[in-house]
């Protein structure tokens, strides 16, 4: 079957937690970064679909006892926006074993299924990187501190998640050769509001700008948090959301430097960015927001700008899918076809993969 389809940013940002009791001991945890259908491949002709309309993308895929199937992908339309709000009845489950020529449709009477959590399923990693040289400080802190409030409010869960499925850490920069820490990553809303609180217009002095050096180190930071998720054999994904009210003016680093390290940044990284006022370079920006850039023309647009960052992020985090079903293939079936399908208004897609029924019984429950 052919696929008509546009290559999509991968960005989001998700953590993968284990939470189907036996998982297979040798299962290996690792981002996709292998295209728009990540570990999935396209559908056999038997079935008859026609071009995709939304893709999955298999990020990773695992089997637990008795006999359950557990299937992480995200799900985008063919021009790579992410698609939320997909339940149960959105997906059916088409199986092929050795027997048979074509797929069988698994019923709802073979098969239980169900979409988890959000909160199960997903780490978002936020850095939000602030130019607070002299000038934003003298003309528009109050203004960029409410912005980025009403930010961390809209991306970070009202109370506290003890399972760190969203992560925030908080930085600025101004002139020097330093990215700034003012809170380290924290799944703590109150706590990234306080750091923001607390920003005063001493907290710098340099009328400077190191725009670039500020892209690299937040590209480099973000790498380590997805690294650091690697070593404890989860998934991740981070998002870099820089704001500035200028061009860099410090020349501690190229623009070649700074576009290259976006450029060739981890796949799972996205980047973001907010511009203020008249001396910015809006392309430069795009380009360093090579997910989505925003600008606003005065300090009142701010918050509105900040906002419409966070949405985009929030959609990103959202179109992750853990999707598990209990099949009805048992041990000594050998391996399995399988293709999922989803439908949501007149849009549809499917992907396929395989899985092994080795040492599958009756008795899976969802």
């Amino acid at each position: 079957m052919k696929l008509n389809l546009k290559i999509f940013s991968v960005f989001c940002l998700t953590l993968l937690a284990i939470s189907c009791g036996n998982a297979d001991d040798d299962v290996d945890f690792d981002f996709n970064d292998k295209g728009e259908l990540g570990k999935g491949t396209t559908v056999d002709d038997c079935l008859g679909f026609g071009e995709n309309d939304l893709i999955l993308s298999i990020q990773e895929q695992y089997t637990a006892k008795p006999s359950k199937v557990s299937v992480f992908f995200k799900v985008s339309d063919a021009d790579g926006n992410p698609v939320v709000g997909l339940v149960e009845d959105d997906f059916t489950i088409y199986e092929q074993g050795r027997n048979d020529d074509c797929f069988n449709k698994i019923s709802t009477t073979e098969s239980s299924k169900k979409i988890s959590p959000n909160g199960q399923i997903f780490n978002n990693s936020t850095l939000l990187v602030l130019d607070l040289s002299k000038s934003v400080l003298d003309s528009s802190l109050d203004e960029l501190k409410a912005a980025s409030i009403s930010f961390i409010n809209n991306v970070m869960p009202e109370e506290e998640d003890k399972s760190d499925s969203f992560t925030m850490s908080i930085h600025w920069f101004d002139g020097e050769d330093k990215l700034h820490e003012l809170n380290p990553l924290t799944s703590s809303r109150d706590e990234l509001v306080s750091a923001i609180e607390s920003i005063t217009s001493t907290i710098s002095s340099d009328a400077s700008t190191d725009l670039y050096g500020a892209a690299i180190r937040s590209t480099d930071l973000a790498s380590k948090y997805l690294e650091d998720n690697t070593a404890k054999d989860v998934i991740g994904a981070a998002s870099v959301v820089l704001f500035t009210d200028g061009t860099d003016q410090a020349s501690r680093y190229t623009k070649a430097a700074a576009l290259k390290k976006v450029t060739d940044a981890d796949p799972n990284i996205s980047f973001f960015s907010i511009g203020l006022g008249s001396e910015i370079d809006a392309e430069i920006l795009k380009e360093l927001g090579k997910t989505f850039s925003v600008f606003a023309t005065n300090k009142e647009e701010l918050e509105t700008t900040f906002n419409e960052i966070s949405t985009k992020i929030s959609e990103r985090a959202n179109s992750f899918y853990l999707f598990e079903y209990c099949t009805p293939k048992r041990d000594g079936s050998g391996t399995s076809n399988l293709v999922i399908q989803v439908k949501k208004q007149n849009r549809e897609g499917a992907v396929q993969t395989k899985f092994s029924a080795d040492g599958f019984t009756g008795g899976c429950g969802l």
